[in-house]
């Protein structure tokens, strides 16, 4: 990028944002505090209002904005949760253009528009890699609402049918955060009627209202560090064979990291932890000979009754 180019993002950067350090310009635009400071000066010189503070950071002066795009915040929601799925699923060469093109989206939006975004993307997490299932769009039609709750925190009442048990429950839950994974988009958030936080697959939301409650932040919770926990609520420790060459599409899949225990048959036992033991039956399936369900069980038997459904069709 050319130092002109530069210095137009720079401004549209600031214009999306309300204070920006100058430690962050230099990541995001890859160049050391030094040029950062003479690039400022230079914006100065060329006549755009920008002000500075030791320690703070810098801001556009108030009334330096292009004129605002008439988004709704749902369909800002939109944009910048799907730059989160090129980020995760795409390579480098569309990653930079997204992020340039949500740089300038950010900059003409109006400034509550700006908070919902930001209060969104902080509570959104994507995980996973090329080759998984995509969402059911379709099944998934409560992401709005389930945004809204999120960013308002207000509390949802549902139904939900979950995946252990074929029957439905009637839950009030704090939305915390949302997470995609495996395939699908999951609320996390605490469940009134558990008292305990907890995962609900918003395909497996049967009704969804958002109600007129507002709830209080959770002091020392935080979305990043609680989906890295081993012992997150909802997941269950499975452990699994992998053959050598089936190893890096493992870990290139797997949403956790395989914590490798022991290795044998020309490949090793690794432990991760399960969302789903009927989802993990069905993707250990789809290794074929290079894959094993090791434990729990309850697992071994799933991927069993699901081989024998499979060699039942070719009979």
């Amino acid at each position: 990028m050319n130092r002109t180019d530069r210095l137009v993002a720079m401004v549209l950067f600031l214009q999306g944002r309300r204070v920006v350090r100058a430690e962050d310009l230099a990541a995001r635009f890859e160049i050391n505090i030094r040029t950062v400071y003479r690039d400022i000066a230079a914006l100065g010189e060329a006549g755009v209002p920008i002000s500075g503070e030791a320690g703070v950071g810098y801001c556009l002066m108030k009334g330096y904005q292009l004129p605002p795009v008439m988004f709704t915040a749902e369909e800002a929601s939109a944009f910048f949760v799907g730059g989160e799925l090129v980020k995760q699923f795409t390579d480098a060469s569309l990653q930079g253009p997204m992020a340039s093109a949500l740089d300038k989206l950010r900059a003409v939006l109006p400034r509550e528009r700006q908070d919902h975004v930001e209060k969104l993307v902080s509570r959104t997490i994507v995980r996973g890699r090329v080759g998984r299932a995509m969402p059911d769009l379709a099944a998934q039609r409560w992401m709005v609402t389930v945004q809204q709750g999120v960013v308002l925190r207000r509390v949802l009442r549902l139904t939900y049918r979950g995946l252990e048990r074929d029957e439905d429950t009637q839950r009030e839950v704090e939305p915390l955060g949302v997470v995609f994974y495996g395939g699908s988009w999951t609320m996390v958030g605490w469940c009134r009627l558990r008292k305990d936080i907890r995962n609900f697959r918003v395909d497996r939301i049967r009704r969804l209202e958002l109600l007129p409650v507002s709830f209080e932040v959770r002091e020392g919770f935080s979305l990043a560090e609680y989906m890295n926990r081993p012992d997150m609520s909802g997941q269950t420790p499975v452990r699994v064979w992998f053959h050598a060459h089936a190893q890096e599409r493992a870990q290139r899949e797997s949403y956790a990291t395989l914590i490798e225990e022991k290795r044998r048959d020309g490949g090793a036992e690794f432990t991760l932890y399960s969302y789903s033991l009927e989802w993990t039956a069905e993707w250990l399936l789809s290794f074929g000979e290079r894959a094993e369900a090791v434990a729990p069980v309850k697992l071994r038997e799933l991927v069993r009754t699901a081989a024998e459904k499979i060699a039942a069709k070719h009979r």
